[in-house]
């Protein structure tokens, strides 16, 4: 899935072995000035079965810029949530690039 060709919410969960637990606006996330920047997105995803991840993402450390005076937008943020084997979950902010193995019931946030 990319901003390019960007899944529709309602089939999401029929094309992949996901539960698309939150997709909405990222309130405030746009830049600030006379012409309001686009605000950016939250895509909460858990997975159903084992699977091997891959995040390609940009934003993450510089603030995307403002034209004709208008001010930076948020930086994003990608996070991992993990399961312990003691039951317990862990947050990872898991950066702009990166690949990992989840399980059942892990989650990734993905915040534009």
């Amino acid at each position: 899935m990319s901003n390019t060709r960007c899944a529709d919410p309602e089939v999401y969960e029929l094309r992949y072995p996901v539960i698309l637990r939150r997709w909405t606006l990222r309130e405030g996330s746009g830049g600030a000035g006379k012409y309001h920047g686009g605000d950016g997105c939250i895509r909460d995803v858990e997975f159903r079965i084992p699977l091997h991840v891959s995040v390609l993402s940009e934003r993450r450390v510089m603030r995307p810029y403002g034209l004709e005076g208008g001010g930076p937008g948020a930086v994003g943020k990608n996070l991992y949530i993990k399961k312990e084997e003691d039951g317990r979950e862990r947050t990872i902010n898991i950066g702009g690039k990166m690949e990992l193995d989840v399980v059942p019931g892990e989650r990734v946030i993905i915040n534009t």
